[in-house]
């Protein structure tokens, strides 16, 4: 059995009675950082066996995991903060123990992206995480264009070094007016959330360095915006766009169809004859 075990994301009593139950049972805890999770486990008296499991090394420690659960051995998965897959290589492990036939379960904890939504005094009915974004010029672009037109309340995840790049990123994509929420430091000793649009809070942050991981939690698109029709000059242009940007003929028509509303196999037909 693999045990998803989400930990606190700050303040070290979030980390509940069951969470402490199962990480003080099971054979092997996989964590991204051994130490981090080290002082996790001690501060509750926990003495269990730790195996490295991040990013750089999940094809390796992701076969040797699925070897010892085969064995019949019980493990717990943990992030840094919060819920494993979630933004997390934990998402790997799931799929293989998925394919494997081996059993895997959930003890629950804080989500950093949850608690930011509910702070942020907008929709939180409906809902687009994002998580971070691409750090690579195409792939960031095609995302931020997604999130420009999505119509739900967006979630972000950004490091402070990265922040303002981020910020003015999005108001360069036409959402300088749209209302955001940047929540830092949450659940601990100066957990803050800086309420604004887009351009108010790149004005507060350049006056203000960022510190902290950030959640950023952006208004979507208004509902009642009006959708201009474009013209066919208009979207042949829009098209030879992104396939400068090196995008596909699949990823243009799936931009395309977040962007414009409409079927992403037709679009893709109206790319393939534009592009020939």
């Amino acid at each position: 059995m693999l045990y998803l075990v989400g930990t606190p994301i700050g303040n070290m009593q979030d980390l509940s009675p069951r969470a402490v139950e199962v990480l003080s049972s099971v054979d092997l805890v996989a964590c991204e950082d051994t130490r981090r999770t080290g002082l996790l486990l001690s501060h509750f008296g926990i003495s269990a066996k730790l195996m490295s499991y991040h990013e750089h090394n999940k094809a390796s420690a992701g076969s040797k995991i699925i070897a010892r659960l085969k064995e019949g051995q019980q493990i717990a998965l943990v992030s840094d903060a919060g819920m494993p897959s979630i933004s997390d290589p934990g998402e790997d492990l799931v799929k293989l123990c998925i394919e494997e036939g081996i059993d895997v379960t959930t003890v629950p904890g804080p989500v950093a992206g949850i608690s930011a939504l509910v702070l942020s005094g907008m929709d939180t009915r409906h809902y687009y995480f994002e998580g971070f974004l691409p750090v690579e010029t195409k792939d960031r672009k095609e995302r931020i264009s997604v999130v420009s037109e999505t119509q739900v309340t967006t979630i972000l995840y950004e490091a402070p070094h990265r922040l303002l790049k981020t910020l003015n990123d999005l108001s360069s994509a036409g959402m300088s007016e749209r209302r955001i929420s940047a929540c830092r430091e949450l659940t601990k000793k100066y957990e803050e959330v800086v309420r604004g649009t887009v351009s108010e809070v790149i004005e507060h942050f350049n006056e203000v360095p960022p510190k902290g991981e950030f959640v950023l939690v952006l208004e979507g698109k208004p509902k009642n915006e009006t959708k201009t029709e474009l013209s066919p000059e208009e979207r042949k242009n829009r098209i030879l766009n992104l396939e400068s940007q090196g995008l596909s003929t699949k990823e243009i028509a799936k931009t395309l169809s977040l962007e414009w509303g409409e079927s992403k196999k037709a679009l893709y037909s109206e790319v393939l004859e534009m592009l020939k």
